[in-house]
């Protein structure tokens, strides 16, 4: 069984733009729900509209695939639905540790996503000995001190950090030096890796925030009639935020 060690997706070899390779996984998504519903083809506009994007960028992305679809008929679902897996590395297992079984960890662990869309979680791990041998989700936590082997012994390439951000970087240092090369964060913080490492961040607290600015948007918008936002000057907001607690100004970010 390949570990993904050793091959890498052919998206950047082929000059696939990095905002299609981040809508191919919507473009999945919609396929793999037609497919289990046994839809043979769909239109350009109708899996536009399920992945929610516009027709036209859709074609345009599956054109970087070769595949542009028979006029009058459609894209074959199943046919899609292997391109865009095997343009994702999702034909072959990828072994992925965990490393932070705190809340947000055993979440991930009890994830049942994962084994369907092509990713085995090979081990989970956390720097508390008392988390050693429990098992969440079926998997034993393993010390922090065995990463390096862990990741060795099973070809791990994919790390998963939800560790407090204080312990992120070296974490994460950890994960790439013994042979990590991509990594998904959940930590609130930002990471440094070297050139051929890949980080995405997954900030929750970052999108609530955007969600908050959109909702006292629109209450503003609902209460001046949609004229501009008559909230009080900068100098009023700031002395009234500085009463919201003994400690002076609310935190600028929600804690993890």
């Amino acid at each position: 069984m390949a570990t993904g060690r050793t091959h890498r997706p052919a998206t950047r070899s082929r000059g696939i733009p990095e905002a299609t390779v981040a809508r191919l996984p919507l473009y999945l998504r919609a396929l793999t729900a037609l497919s289990e519903r046994s839809v043979p083809t769909v239109s350009s506009e109708e899996l536009a509209a399920a992945a929610g994007v516009n027709s036209a960028k859709l074609r345009k992305d599956f054109s970087y695939l070769g595949s542009y679809g028979t006029r009058g008929v459609g894209y074959d679902v199943e046919y899609l639905v292997y391109q865009i897996s095997r343009e994702l590395g999702l034909t072959q297992d990828w072994p992925v540790v965990i490393v932070g079984i705190g809340n947000l960890g055993a979440a991930l662990a009890n994830y049942g996503g994962f084994a369907s869309r092509g990713f085995r979680v090979a081990a989970l791990i956390d720097a508390d000995p008392a988390m050693a041998g429990t098992p969440v989700a079926g998997i034993p936590v393993q010390h922090a001190d065995e990463l390096e082997k862990i990741v060795g012994d099973n070809g791990v390439s994919i790390g998963v950090i939800s560790t407090p951000a204080g312990a992120a970087q070296q974490v994460c240092d950890r994960l790439v030096a013994a042979g990590v090369t991509s990594i998904l964060n959940f930590a609130p913080t930002v990471l440094s890796v070297p050139d051929g490492v890949d980080v995405r961040k997954v900030d929750l607290s970052i999108e609530l925030q955007i969600l908050a600015f959109h909702e006292q948007r629109k209450a503003g918008e609902e209460g001046s009639g949609g004229g501009i936002d008559q909230a009080a000057p900068p100098m009023r907001a700031a002395a009234s935020s500085s009463r919201k607690g003994p400690d002076g100004d609310m935190p600028a970010v929600m804690p993890a």
